[in-house]
């Protein structure tokens, strides 16, 4: 059901909104107090297509393109942005790193599980001591037979003990050599891979953020993802469509701050109107509402090229920049409209601040969206 059109492209945005709408806004909070990872919802996430968004059908997805992902993602991020965060660390991470450069045979086994929701995926490139430096992981894989023996351990993993399935990236070369690095498909109840400690997070509390501990793992060769040595560089191809996924979640919350304070403004009153009527609280909404047209404007654009297959790097790492950025901003000028209710757990955008930020530091940081883009315009020059 490959979809082009606008009002296509709009009735899976009602749908997406209507879900959120029913089955997560009620529940937003109190997932959020207690770190609750709701994996009943995102199962039923599945059974709607929205965890296999990009999923072709024969693989029992949705068959859908970057437009409605994006779509997805922003009106679920517009709700609560944990299960956002979920949504896109699925889709792009996991199930496309599959997708992208798995055999027809991991194709057949792994995606129809993943599309459905039947199986939560996780992705595991970042350790504790290399983030941005992922050349440098500790996690290695030998081989021994028709078997790897992998043995490390990856952080800040989400679904890292959750995930019925990851994809994994360990060291089968060299320290630094970008061709040293290979990807494996672990299932979860694999001998020797467990899950960790789970972080105790400032924002996006409702979704699980892990360690995976890999002691003497052994995979079997069939569960190598396309050809060995070569991890690093898909996954940093896989990272040019995830970065979109965070730029629609970024937009998602940018905008549910936005909804919420022209709400709040037009309802609060001090000295005798709407703090609408203010100047200063007019001008606010007038640059948030700028920033999120701006920002969708960038996604939208990087979604087109993802779609018609043309070179994506520099676009989607401004679109991720940007929309994360800017979603600080906002997230920041919301708590400031709503005054002293705003910094309290009564209203909605103290959420989205904590929320917020972690969008400028997943799946590569501000700095580093900057080095990308900064490399690739200069290359061009």
């Amino acid at each position: 059901m490959h979809t082009d059109t606008i009002d296509n492209l709009r009735m899976i945005e009602e749908s997406a909104k209507s879900f959120a709408t029913q089955h997560i806004l009620p529940h937003v909070m109190e997932w959020d107090e207690v770190q609750y990872f709701p994996v009943d919802t995102m199962r039923a996430m599945g059974e709607l297509g929205f965890l296999g968004a990009l999923v072709p059908e024969e693989y029992g997805g949705s068959g859908l393109g970057y437009q409605e992902y994006v779509s997805i993602i922003v009106e679920i991020a517009k709700v609560c942005g944990s299960v956002g965060l979920s949504v896109a660390a699925h889709n792009s991470l996991c199930t496309g790193h599959i997708m992208a450069f798995g055999n027809e045979e991991q194709k057949q086994k792994y995606l129809p599980k993943l599309a459905s929701g039947q199986w939560i995926g996780a992705w595991g490139l970042t350790e504790a001591n290399t983030g941005s430096d992922a050349m440098r992981m500790k996690c290695v894989a030998v081989k021994d037979g028709d078997y790897w023996v992998i043995n490390g351990s990856k952080n800040w993993i989400t679904h890292g003990i959750s995930g019925d399935v990851a994809v994994v990236l360990a060291r089968t070369g060299d320290l630094l050599d970008s061709r040293g690095i290979t990807t494996f498909v672990v299932e979860r109840g694999t001998p020797g891979f467990t899950g960790g400690k789970k972080e105790n997070k400032l924002g996006m509390r409702a979704s699980e953020t892990a360690e995976m501990i890999f002691d003497n793992c052994r995979v079997h060769k069939t569960q190598v993802l396309g050809k060995i040595g070569e991890g690093f560089i898909q996954s940093m191809k896989v990272l040019d469509g995830g970065r979109i996924s965070i730029a629609a979640l970024a937009l998602g919350i940018a905008k549910g701050a936005y909804e919420a304070s022209v709400k709040y403004a037009k309802e609060r009153e001090q000295f005798g109107q709407p703090i609408a009527n203010f100047q200063a609280i007019a001008f606010k909404l007038a640059d948030m509402a700028t920033k999120i047209q701006a920002a969708e404007l960038l996604i939208r654009k990087a979604a087109h090229l993802k779609n018609t297959h043309q070179p994506v790097t520099t676009l989607s790492a401004m679109a991720k920049y940007y929309a994360s950025e800017i979603c600080v901003q906002i997230a920041t000028d919301a708590v400031q409209i709503f005054g002293g209710y705003g910094y309290t757990k009564d209203f909605p955008v103290e959420k989205f601040f904590r929320d917020s930020k972690l969008c400028t530091i997943g799946e590569g940081t501000s700095e580093i969206q900057k080095l990308v883009i900064s490399r690739n315009i200069l290359k061009e020059g």
